[in-house]
């Protein structure tokens, strides 16, 4: 019973991650349909870096997926953009100046930038000289923007979000229970959390008719400093259900 129970809630939470993508999915669709009708025959203009950023998340969707967004700028060019990035990249033929700096280094911006998207050009400076590597704030400016990342805040998605903090993710939800007794059917409330990384489940209390002081106690049973289901948690997902 308890396994088909933990099923079905994270199977809901499954569907409401959807859902919400979904809506942000048809939003986002709805408003370029706009952008194109506002434009009519006009061109955009777009320097280098902002082709980057496009080229690189058009190329994670694919040709179809993009027709079914009806972007800004049509499929062919933004692929178009994609293959001439590769190709400049590995062209020598342009490399004038100083040589840059060993793939490593480069390599380990990256990761900092993915891992940490709050984290702007000058944090990621001071975490390389922590390490000794003395790097330019504008070159870490430049690496990123030519692998398509943004600037801090706009970094972050929600795939990597998960990815950089989930050990430190919980959920919680309420669900009823239908309970037969001598004074006929009583309808239960059950508040439970789950730990995503490891599906442990924690039921912090039933009640009949819970009230904010009952959810208090329980919030404060779970956040125990000794034996607590939530020590070490940051984040907190809850759906805006009123109840």
């Amino acid at each position: 019973m308890a396994n088909h129970t933990l099923q079905f809630w994270l199977l809901a939470l499954a569907g409401w991650i959807n859902r919400e993508q979904q809506d942000v999915s048809e939003y986002l669709q709805e408003e370029n349909r706009v952008y194109r009708e506002m434009l009519g025959n006009r061109w955009l203009r777009f320097d280098d870096a902002q082709r980057r950023r496009l080229a690189s998340r058009a190329k994670a969707l694919g040709r179809r997926t993009l027709a079914k967004l009806g972007c800004i700028v049509t499929p062919d060019t933004l692929l178009r953009w994609y293959r001439e990035l590769i190709a400049r990249k590995y062209d020598g033929s342009r490399r004038r100046g100083r040589p840059r700096r060993r793939t490593t280094l480069a390599d380990m911006i990256l990761r900092m930038a993915r891992e940490n998207p709050t984290w702007g050009y000058t944090r990621i400076r001071g975490a390389l000289a922590n390490l000794g590597h003395q790097v330019g704030r504008s070159t870490v400016r430049r690496l990123l923007l030519e692998n398509g990342l943004q600037p801090a805040p706009r970094r972050t998605t929600w795939a990597t979000f998960l990815r950089s903090h989930w050990e430190q993710l919980a959920a919680t939800d309420m669900f009823s229970v239908e309970v037969l007794r001598p004074c006929g059917l009583v309808r239960y409330i059950v508040l439970f959390f789950i730990e995503l990384s490891t599906r442990r489940v924690s039921f912090a209390g039933v009640a009949v008719d819970p009230g904010e002081r009952w959810v208090r106690q329980a919030l404060r049973n779970q956040l125990d400093a000794e034996d607590g289901f939530l020590v070490g948690k940051r984040y907190l997902l809850m759906d805006r259900d009123p109840l």
